[in-house]
């Protein structure tokens, strides 16, 4: 090229032919050339097609009506015929952007029967994408996203949709807490939500979001956190009730809602100082036995001199406020309203002096807030209520406290390790709007301190958990643990050194912690509602993080980072002889808004999560039941009963028929649900056969109960041991002894515990059988042996499907025969397999007499076989008892729904 831009002719010394382009215009009918127009109205201007059929465009010719103008020029000239002797580049490049930027339009813009997707090359066409635009490339969306809207509206329903903001604006801080607060409508929300939605699967359970299990394959390693380490749970989402008034008239009004017989009550002297938590059993007012409602921990305040007035905690499970909250109202009398959650929210922001005067435009552009507590209810809901003639207040704290629980022989130590005792600030000379500060000016305070700091560092010299007594109570005051927190996760190791006060380790575990250790500042709701809003923010503590000379050192401690807290000892398996204590831990007592505070400071010492799974697991590892999953007399249980039938019906549907495990030729009548009323009369109805009475027709039978006094569990707990284990304290089981029970506790279930003999692994729902006397003797013979064997029994029900399926025939193809009453004698609701409603016996459908149903039942980690946790009755297991010999006493079957065989197993009731 020269430098009058201009490419010369020697460059191009050979150039390459160019072809003959022929256009051919055919006839077309008339829609056919409509629709090619159609088609057509988007190619460029300066791409001509001639009309004269069979005529040859010259190559070179510059006429727009007779064939293709190619590299037109500016004033009209086109190229001659001949080769040029140079090339202007500028006219060139303008020729043949021109040509680009038409072909772009035509492609952009598709017309007619054109889709977007046609701009997408061969290999990335999917037919998905037609249905889901997310699936296109961002720049086709928007046009792919009109196209759809246009077929699927009119032009009345067509409306301009509001414009998504972006993610960034969707990610601000208000932004995102606005969104929280909208999804928490439903379904409230624990301070550790968020951390538990990344790692675990959630399930909406008791008006809650929950961690149920860990997306990852935890199960083992769970289990041995809680043998050798330490299982942190969040169990916030539980109840806490908070009674105020006379001691005297307190307990005056629980004792109608309790029994001395099931155990210590709130009036033992050991719970009534306050020094130990306590565990009991709700009833309805002066309904024992009947009436159950469900288990509770209770907490006394310790006592303050020279007064009356107590306070105490009633925690319970979510399932059971309701029922408990009208029962405490009726027996204190408390049925005034004395405030609500609007006046609740009206005094914290008074009480931290946050509430300011704003104007009407500055309340709706205010920023939102963080949900504190039971934020989620709604307006005007009573909290407290009183009564004016016991002087009784009770008050609604649910979601005000947090609630930790970290299980496991060194939950002791990682508890050490993270919390740090506060100092005395004596730098703070003028009033601060804090409660350390003036709480650690009055002497008496700070020695109570000192002697709670003391009897804390004294854990470090304990091997186990497990030695402490069981619910001592430790009240402490620490530091912000943000302030300590290690740059790096690790494990909590137990210190093997010896502790120096060997003498007050002993004592501690032997007496516990003394009564006025137990007070805390946790108790006062003022100071409650101050440590919450007076946090420090992360932010705050980035800052100070920052500007440290070490890293990783322990920051200094602002007044407003002095948190109370209590500390309560949980006492793990207390009932058997096996594996004593086994499970036991701590229960970390917070003021709401300091949940994360402590949550990733525990987690950093090596601790595992758990969820709603390992509870349960939890609780069967220790062998007593879970609330409200074994707890049929309850409420709660009864619904989590129908529940968990109607989902295992629901997934047995879901299999194909010819998968489907048939429950009627094994036998099975209760494989989704348990008939504790049917089996426990017809129990009565069998002992009153056998004792010769005539039965008495009741227009209403009573209601089954749970067995749960003490009394009644040791003597069946002895009687249910082989003759070489079996103390001779105890009276020996007489058919006169077996009567008199009979005929107080006829009609009852009893909790037991089935070790199985051999092999075997039970499953929800296996059936407990009375073995017969040959069963017995085969069991002596071969102590190794499988069990019997389940004959098959004959499927009734699939001969009335036939014979409704062939009613439906008959009925479809004659229109006058007769109607067949075959269908409608068919019971409703009928599925294959399984045995309709009405059930027939229950007890003596099999071969073998049925005592209940397991309620947990699988391979057992601690013991290394297969276990069982059930119900039977206890009509059934007196029987029982009085008919097998003393060497083989409490030997059962265990046969699982899905299956024929029985297996040998031994009762054992803990107690």
């Amino acid at each position: 090229m020269n430098k009058f831009g201009k490419i010369r002719r020697d460059f191009i010394s050979h150039p390459p032919p160019e072809p003959e382009f022929r256009f051919i215009a055919f006839t077309m009918t008339g829609a056919k050339d409509r629709m090619r127009q159609k088609k057509m109205k988007n190619q460029p201007r300066n791409v001509t097609y001639g009309s004269t059929v069979g005529r040859s465009v010259e190559r070179g010719q510059g006429s727009q009506a007779s064939g293709w103008v190619r590299g037109h020029q500016a004033g009209g000239q086109g190229y001659s015929r001949h080769l040029p002797k140079y090339i202007t580049a500028s006219h060139f490049a303008n020729a043949r952007a021109a040509e680009v930027n038409g072909m772009l339009k035509a492609v952009s813009k598709p017309a007619g029967s054109c889709h977007v997707f046609n701009a997408l090359p061969k290999h990335m066409r999917r037919r998905a994408m037609s249905h889901n635009t997310k699936r296109l490339p961002s720049r086709l969306r928007e046009g792919a996203h009109k196209l759809m809207e246009r077929s699927q509206q009119t032009e009345k329903e067509k409306k301009q949709l509001p414009k998504r903001r972006s993610r960034r604006a969707r990610r601000r801080h208000g932004n995102l807490l606005l969104e929280f607060n909208r999804r928490q409508r439903k379904n409230k929300w624990l301070e550790t939500h968020i951390w538990h939605a990344k790692r675990f699967h959630m399930l909406k359970r008791w008006s809650y979001s929950l961690p149920h299990k860990p997306t990852a394959k935890t199960f083992r390693s769970s289990y041995r956190a809680m043998n050798t380490h330490a299982l942190l749970q969040d169990l916030s989402y539980f109840c806490c009730l908070e009674l105020q008034g006379s001691e005297e008239l307190i307990l005056r009004a629980l004792v109608r809602l309790t029994s001395k017989d099931t155990g210590p009550t709130f009036g033992a002297e050991l719970f009534l100082s306050g020094s130990r938590q306590g565990s009991i059993h709700l009833y309805r007012a002066d309904q024992f036995p009947h009436g159950s409602l469900g288990p509770a921990d209770f907490l006394w305040r310790p006592r303050a001199p020279h007064t009356s007035h107590r306070q105490l905690w009633i925690w319970i499970h979510p399932a059971l406020k309701a029922e408990v909250v009208s029962e405490l109202q009726l027996v204190c009398q408390c049925f005034e309203v004395l405030s609500t959650s609007e006046e609740i929210c009206s005094v914290e922001e008074t009480l931290v002096g946050q509430k300011r005067k704003r104007d009407d435009e500055d309340c709706i552009n205010a920023p939102s807030k963080k949900l504190l507590g039971d934020c989620t209810r709604a307006a005007g809901t009573p909290v407290r209520w009183g009564s004016a003639d016991t002087a009784i207040t009770i008050s609604d704290l649910t979601m005000e406290i947090v609630r930790y629980r970290l299980i496991g022989p060194l939950a002791h130590m990682v508890l050490t390790d993270t919390l740090q005792p506060a100092n005395e600030d004596k730098e703070t000379v003028e009033p601060s709007g804090f409660w350390w500060p003036n709480h650690s000016k009055d002497q008496t305070n700070m020695r109570l301190h000192q002697q709670q700091t003391d009897t804390f560092q004294l854990l470090r010299g304990v091997c186990s958990t497990g030695e402490i007594p069981a619910g001592c109570v430790l009240g402490l005051t620490v530091d912000d643990p943000r302030l300590s927190l290690p740059q790096r996760r690790s494990k909590t190791v137990p210190d093997l050194q010896p502790s120096a006060d060997e003498c007050r380790v002993r004592d501690l575990t032997l007496r516990g912690v003394v009564a006025h250790c137990s007070e805390s500042a946790l108790w006062d709701a003022s100071v409650r509602h101050g440590v919450t809003h007076n946090q420090m923010p992360q932010q705050e503590l980035n800052r100070m993080r920052s500007e440290a000379l070490v890293p990783g050192s322990r920051l200094a401690a602002p007044p407003q980072s002095r948190v109370p807290v209590l500390l309560v000892h949980q006492p793990g398996r207390v009932r058997g002889e096996e594996r004593r204590h086994w499970g036991s831990g701590w229960d970390l007592l917070l003021p709401k808004g300091w949940g994360m505070a402590f949550w990733i400071p525990l987690v950093y010492r090596g601790v595992r999560v758990g969820g709603l799974h390992m509870s349960v697991k939890h609780s069967q590892f220790k062998g007593q039941p879970h609330f409200p999953h074994d707890y049929p007399d309850c409420p709660a249980g009864t619904l989590f009963q129908s529940e968990q039938e109607a989902e295992l019906i629901e997934k047995f549907k879901r299999r194909p028929p010819s998968k489907r495990t048939n429950y009627i030729k094994h036998g099975c009548l209760a494989p989704f649900c348990c008939p504790w009323q049917q089996l426990t009369e017809e129990w009565e109805e069998l002992m009153k056969l056998n004792e010769g009475t005539s039965s008495i027709c009741r227009t209403r039978p009573p209601e089954y109960t749970v067995l749960r006094s003490l009394r009644v569990l040791r003597q069946l707990s002895v009687w249910c041991r082989p003759s070489r284990s079996r103390r001779a304290t105890h009276p020996p089981l007489t058919p006169e002894v077996a009567a008199a029970l009979q005929g107080e506790w006829g009609r009852s279930l009893m909790w037991v515990r089935l070790r199985l003999l051999s092999k075997g692994q039970p499953a929800l729902h296996a059936m407990v059988c009375v073995p017969t006397v040959s069963d017995l003797q085969l069991l002596l013979k071969d102590g190794r042996s499988s069990g019997p064997l389940e004959p098959l029994h004959k499927d009734h029900v699939k001969n009335m499907l036939k014979c409704k399926h062939k009613a439906s025939h008959a009925s479809k193809g004659s229109i006058s025969a007769p109607h067949t009453n075959a269908s409608e004698a068919l019971p409703i609701g009928l599925i294959r397999g399984v045995w309709p409603q009405p059930l027939p016996s229950v007890l003596s459908h099999c071969s073998r007499l049925t005592l209940g149903w397991v309620q947990k039942g699988d391979f057992s980690l601690a013991t290394g076989c297969g276990e069982a946790l059930a119900y039977i009755s206890a009509s059934g297991l007196l029987h029982t008892l009085l008919q097998q010999p003393q060497e083989q006493r409490g030997i059962v079957l265990l046969r699982n729904p899905s299956s024929l065989q029985y297996r040998y197993a031994q009762i054992v009731v803990d107690i």
